[in-house]
């Protein structure tokens, strides 16, 4: 399911010009109009992608996200017209990959989804020889990236895809400052496309996970007016 693209839109014009721009890009694109019909597309077999509307009948956008992320990290990209700040950090923080705002560029779209792709893809065998698969160990922390494993104090931490990379990221560099867009540019392969509060996003949700106190972090720390660095 490498090159399949499920898109789950109830607006039949918006559902056509995204399926036919996907399939000229070269990727084999489903369409799913009800939300209730997409949970049943999702659970028989996942894609490679999913494009996802919020408003939607049967079921919507934010339910159809917290029930894929509860069982799998494919990569989610929320197209929808709601275009508030709130709504975008509330989609990143449910688990989308990317959020585009209606009206969009098809040709925009495509190289989103192409964007998110190349960093969501596993990594090949010339990678798999590079330092960074090395496993990482800090102060009760373990980070391991042949099994995308990271255990802190013994405990397991259930990380997605994208919060692993910047994590291994930072770790691989301890104490080096990075900026959001240096942030971008590594872990997620672009950062003209994507919006820069996607890092902020994320760096939250890591606290969350691998700090004792999110509050005051001991590891992920913020280098104000820079970026972030690794404190190991």
């Amino acid at each position: 399911m490498d090159n399949q693209i499920l898109v789950i839109e109830d607006e039949p014009s918006v559902g056509e010009v995204v399926q036919l721009y996907l399939r000229r890009a070269g990727f084999s694109v489903s369409v799913a109009q009800d939300g209730l019909k997409a949970l049943e597309l999702l659970e028989s077999q996942l894609p490679a992608l999913v494009i996802l509307d919020l408003m939607l009948p049967g079921a919507d956008g934010w339910e159809i996200t917290r029930r894929l992320r509860a069982r799998s990290d494919v990569p989610i990209i929320m197209l929808t017209a709601r275009r508030s700040e709130i709504d975008r950090i509330a989609g990143l923080e449910l688990g989308a990959d990317d959020y585009v705002v209606k009206p969009f560029s098809p040709q925009e779209l495509v190289s989103r989804v192409r964007a998110v792709l190349r960093r969501t893809h596993p990594l090949g065998e010339d990678e798999a020889e590079t330092p960074r698969q090395q496993v990482l160990e800090y102060d009760g922390m373990r980070i391991d990236p042949q099994t995308r494993l990271v255990m802190v104090i013994g405990e397991e931490k259930a990380l997605t895809a994208k919060e692993f990379d910047l994590l291994y990221l930072l770790a691989q560099h301890p104490r080096q400052v990075f900026t959001r867009d240096q942030l971008l540019e590594r872990v997620w392969g672009e950062s003209d496309y994507i919006d820069p509060g996607t890092v902020t996003v994320h760096i939250r949700r890591l606290r969350e996970k691998i700090e004792p106190n999110p509050a005051e972090p001991r590891h992920l720390q913020t280098v104000w007016g820079v970026g972030y660095r690794f404190e190991p």
